[in-house]
């Protein structure tokens, strides 16, 4: 199982435009920091890459949470998994601009997700490439995963390659049937996302 990061400008560095803080699209000399993706391969071979993920829920008027979000994705090889809001942080990025970047990405510039001015995530994940190490599983590298449940009180439209976002109970996000379908061990995720949030019954 993969931890899904595909942003959609990470993967054609043609259509970038020149960004201050990330230099010139492709990696070019004024921008050291960027990785083609020969070498972000290599990168995951030697260093653990850092990711954050996010559970985004619907809370009633006093903030109780009613829904959890769910994402369902195709993988590069045409299987269909469910899986939840994630992607890497960039260089010189905040984890609460990374958030709210792949929450837009994943859901659209209409979900409205509710973040505070300094995040504090329910858990840090850590994906390894061998399968057994941890509850969490990545097979193309060791990726350590700052975890947040994430309101949103917007319209969610599921962009690049996320097809749809379904939306469960509490009980239904947390049951065994929706972990089996959880890539990369995300159903284990899913409830800690719930016990920290006193939704797991």
């Amino acid at each position: 199982m993969r931890t899904p990061d595909p942003d959609p400008d990470e993967g054609d560095a043609s259509s970038l435009p020149v960004d201050p803080l990330r230099g010139a699209p492709g990696g070019g000399a004024a921008n050291p920091a960027w990785l083609s993706d020969v070498e972000l391969t290599e990168a995951r071979r030697r260093l653990p890459m850092l990711y954050v993920e996010a559970v985004p829920v619907r809370t009633d008027g006093l903030g109780a949470v009613t829904q959890v979000g769910i994402l369902l994705r195709a993988t590069p090889v045409g299987e269909m998994t469910r899986t939840i809001v994630s992607g890497r942080v960039r260089y010189g990025e905040t984890i609460r601009d990374a958030l709210f970047r792949h929450v837009e990405n994943d859901l659209g510039p209409m979900a409205f997700p509710l973040l505070p001015a300094s995040p504090t995530p329910f858990t840090v994940a850590e994906y390894f490439p061998i399968p057994g190490v941890s509850a969490f599983h990545d097979d193309r590298q060791h990726a350590v995963s700052l975890a947040f449940v994430v309101p949103v009180t917007g319209t969610c439209e599921p962009r690049q390659d996320a097809l749809e976002v379904t939306w469960l109970d509490p009980a239904e996000a947390a049951s065994d049937a929706l972990a089996a379908e959880m890539e990369g061990g995300r159903g284990t995720l899913i409830r800690l996302a719930l016990a920290s949030v006193g939704a797991l019954r």
